[in-house]
């Protein structure tokens, strides 16, 4: 198993906070690291909060080696989302555990490590439709008609879950709902949503 005591069994460990960023979009990998326990979001950071977040990693287990085996810049920033326990190879060391394996074994990792990126970078791409056109999409998708023929959503799962789902903050969820109400698109603030205005929200999301 490729674990980071195969590369370089002295690395020492390290605890994170909480909060704590462990990559940044765009950054070069110097180090490599390998999660031994904890949660660790990925995402896009907006002024230091999590606004679109695309996924989590629970160790154990490597963050972001596909950046590493490739020699590329690193798609997402990464935050601790719990404590974290982690242990760190450089680069330079990670590289050549990499060219110590056979070559059929370095093929397969190439190609696993390019078919990661490619779906980071769409995953990525998604974040470009803005928070509030997802989330009006959303609210279609999952609008049913009610007793008088306005159409509705029943919030049956908790607003952050949701906003999992959309790729967003909780907080950025709650904040374009309220803008959506202000707008009279919905209304509402309990587990019931009314959608007043569906061909607005139509427009909004683009479809």
């Amino acid at each position: 198993m490729f674990t980071v005591n195969t590369i370089d069994p002295r690395a020492q460990s390290q605890n994170i906070a909480r909060g704590q960023r462990l990559l940044q979009r765009g950054g070069k990998p110097v180090w490599v690291s390998y999660i031994e326990s904890g949660r660790v979001a990925l995402g896009v950071l907006d002024d230091g909060l999590m606004e679109h977040q695309i996924g989590v990693l629970e160790g154990p287990c490597w963050l972001d080696a596909s950046s590493a085996v490739l020699n590329l810049p690193h798609l997402v920033d990464a935050l601790a989302d719990t404590p974290v326990q982690l242990r760190q190879v450089s680069i330079d060391d990670f590289s050549k555990g990499i060219s110590d394996l056979p070559a059929a074994a370095q093929a397969v990792l190439t190609d696993v490590a390019m078919a990661h990126r490619r779906q980071t970078e769409f995953a990525v791409s998604r974040l470009a439709k803005d928070a509030e056109a997802r989330c009006a999409e959303w609210l279609l998708s999952h609008a049913q008609s009610g007793a008088q023929g306005q159409m509705a959503v029943e919030l049956h799962q908790r607003k952050r879950s949701i906003a999992a789902q959309l790729g967003i903050a909780p907080e950025t969820f709650s904040r374009v709902l309220r803008h959506l109400r202000e707008q009279s698109l919905i209304s509402g603030s309990g587990r019931v949503l009314n959608l007043v205005n569906p061909n607005a929200l139509r427009s909004l999301a683009g479809v």
